[in-house]
């Protein structure tokens, strides 16, 4: 079997994951989904106990790292925040030693991470050269990125992929919020100052294949548009994309009431990211501006 069209993808079922084996597949690679079981494939994660089984005789190109829990699926909790953590880093250190044991490691490691590794700023707009911030989202990535060191240690060329919010109908908060903006229960949140960071999932897929090439680069990339919006801005291109014509805006206080410690770290704060690299691989977006972004991937 040729390894160059072997891809190991881990979180597999989740927005992201879906939508790279899909593109994958249709480049003609064959996409290994780690799975939960025993019996349902030659990859494995048996998450009670902590092993990890990598068929040894299936030489593979590229693993694909997008394991971890919804950060946004509930209010952080002790618990919640420990399965996030988890989720992300054990998983990841796992996975990455059981690639450096492999007679034949991959070429090429790809591991999420995200843009909260800079923290918030009101003011700074970050790139790939800053520093980490300190809050729970920057500490999480810091540690997430982090525990990709066997694989660095065995040679394993190694990206981190610092996504921003990944725009699509199909998953993530872009579907959520579809709902409750047609029915005019949410709008603006906060003061609507705040600054989002955004890429589509099309580009974010456009960039992992990207990066699977031997023009690939290591070290974090940003995945985001560069088009910086504030959240005021979000919300009226998203109105117009699905015909509204207004919408309420949600003071901050009952954002903090509704999800706690998460809104001021990732709904009430500003987080303005640009990307230095996708301009080295030389890499033209599909959705470089918002409107257009939601105009086409909400016509349907």
């Amino acid at each position: 079997m040729n390894s160059k069209k072997n891809i190991l993808i881990t979180g597999a079922s989740g927005m992201l994951g879906r939508a790279i084996s899909s593109a994958l597949e249709n480049l003609g690679y064959t996409v290994f989904k780690l799975k939960r079981n025993v019996s349902e494939g030659p990859f494995y994660y048996l998450e009670n106990t902590g092993h990890i089984f990598l068929d040894p005789s299936i030489s593979l190109h590229a693993v694909i790292n997008l394991a971890g829990k919804n950060i946004s699926e509930k209010r952080w909790s002790t618990k919640t925040k420990k399965l996030l953590v988890d989720s992300r880093v054990q998983t990841t250190l796992l996975i990455c030693r059981a690639l450096a044991k492999l007679p034949m490691p991959p070429k090429i490691l790809l591991s999420a991470s995200a843009i909260g590794y800079y923290g918030t700023n009101e003011e700074k707009i970050f790139d790939e050269s800053s520093c980490a911030g300190q809050d729970f989202l920057s500490i999480l990535a810091q540690s997430w990125e982090s525990a990709t060191m066997p694989a660095q240690e065995a040679g394993i060329r190694t990206t981190f992929l610092r996504f921003g919010l990944v725009l699509s109908p199909t998953g993530g908060v872009l579907k959520n919020l579809i709902l409750p903006f047609r029915a005019a229960t949410v709008g603006v949140i906060g003061s609507g100052e705040q600054t989002m960071s955004w890429i589509s999932l099309n580009d974010a897929v456009q960039i992992m294949l990207a990066l699977l090439t031997e023009n690939g680069v290591s070290g974090p990339i940003n995945l985001v548009s560069g088009h910086i919006v504030t959240n005021r801005e979000f919300a009226h291109c998203l109105k117009k994309s699905i015909n509204r014509l207004k919408l309420p805006r949600i003071p901050s206080a009952i954002v903090r009431l509704m999800f706690g410690e998460m809104a001021d770290a990732a709904l009430l704060t500003s987080s303005s990211v640009t990307s230095l690299k996708i301009k080295k691989l030389g890499i033209e977006l599909q959705h470089p501006k918002l409107q257009n972004c939601l105009s086409d991937i909400l016509k349907n």
